[in-house]
């Protein structure tokens, strides 16, 4: 691994692993020492259409050859054809799009949204779940159910009431008081360990939601935009919710977010606005994945795929490794047994080529490119075996 010119100027905010990367292709990247890599960390599940995709390539230039960045004062043909594409895929009714960069700010789309509704009827407490995470911006923070990851900047806005996931009844209680006027869940906890929410679950919040008129939002972030088998996590549970955010997978390597919601709870002009949000370039860039994932097929891949992997998973670790495997299509957590450390098993793939991350405490995590083959997941599942081998007490 080489040194690289400014490296040292750069805010340590991340514990990188120990390679520089400097080309890809597909699901495959080599570093500046010519080794190949496994990519199964896929941009923390942005790189949905992997490495140079030509298709993506192709949208990108064709954008970036066109026009330039015209801020939201103007209209621009990409950001329209991506705002009809998502509100005719999303399941949320009469939706409107806000585009922003990233997963962080749509939260804190979704937050303000729920704050104004909220204060103008008395309820303006927001219901979200013990171990999510919502972004690093402040009311997202304030919202993450991660309390390691608040304590450094406390007090934060105090908007927000803990439930613990799964637990319908607590989730009931947390409307007793009479001030909670929505609800913001992770169909599946990504960096609390990749951790789905029941079906029940989430229609249990939809119904009361409903009974209390409150908003449903739902972070999609992570696991949105195909990368669990649907275009949303939540609809497997046939929910609708009202607010959802989106980012990582939507722009194929690139920054964009949207936060959609019911026209009724939209923002109303001067409410909210972006620069950069919904730009040509990662507007066509969208597009491209959209197009890609619908005339491949690789929604029904995906679900398909990720539940072979799972499987493989179980049947292959050693034994007394690992104690769950969960999550769903591309989004993969392996619950490593106690005493063995997710960040060792990483770096014991890494050493044999594979690039896995993390999540949550006690979780590797797998969140590979859609394009993916069975032959790429099963040389992962193998190395993983392995490297868990290796590390296991």
């Amino acid at each position: 691994m080489t040194t690289l010119p400014g490296e040292a100027w750069v805010m340590p905010t991340y514990a990188r692993f120990p390679v520089t990367l400097v080309g890809g292709d597909g699901v495959r990247v080599r570093d500046d020492e010519g080794r190949a890599y496994l990519d199964l960390v896929g941009g923390l599940g942005a790189l949905s259409l992997g490495h140079a995709h030509p298709r993506w390539v192709d949208a990108v230039s064709r954008a970036a050859a066109g026009i330039g960045l015209t801020s939201n004062l103007f209209a621009t043909p990409p950001q329209a054809a991506l705002a009809g594409r998502l509100a005719g895929l999303l399941p949320v009714d009469d939706p409107r799009v806000f585009f922003c960069n990233s997963g962080a700010e749509a939260n804190e789309a979704a937050i303000k949204l729920f704050r104004r509704r909220g204060l103008a009827r008395g309820r303006p407490t927001i219901v979200v779940l013990e171990g999510s995470f919502h972004g690093r911006t402040s009311a997202a923070l304030a919202a993450t159910g991660q309390p390691a990851k608040r304590a450094p900047f406390e007090p934060l806005v105090d908007w927000f009431r803990f439930v613990p996931p799964n637990d319908e009844a607590a989730l009931a209680g947390a409307f007793d008081a009479g001030d909670a006027g929505a609800v913001l869940v992770e169909p599946v906890l990504g960096e609390g360990g990749v951790i789905p929410l029941d079906a029940g679950y989430l229609r249990a919040a939809r119904r009361l939601c409903d009974e209390h008129d409150a908003l449903l939002g739902v972070d999609e972030v992570q696991s949105g935009i195909g990368r669990c088998g649907t275009w949303l996590a939540v609809e497997d549970a046939g929910v609708r919710p009202d607010v959802v955010a989106i980012a990582k997978a939507l722009g194929g390597g690139l920054p964009i977010g949207a936060l959609v919601a019911r026209a009724d709870v939209s923002f109303a002009p001067g409410e909210h606005a972006s620069t950069f949000g919904g730009g040509p370039v990662p507007s066509a860039a969208a597009l491209a994945v959209l197009d890609v994932v619908e005339e491949e097929g690789l929604l029904a891949r995906i679900a398909e795929a990720g539940a072979v992997l799972a499987s493989e998973i179980r049947r292959l670790a050693p034994a007394g490794t690992v104690a769950e495997v969960r999550g769903r299509g591309f989004l993969c957590g392996v619950r490593v047994a106690p005493g063995i450390e997710p960040q060792a098993v990483a770096l014991a793939m890494l050493r044999r080529g594979v690039l896995a991350s993390t999540a949550g405490a006690d979780a590797v995590r797998f969140t590979p490119p859609f394009v993916a083959t069975a032959a790429d997941l099963d040389e992962g599942v193998k190395v993983l075996a392995e490297a868990l081998e290796e590390v296991a007490p």
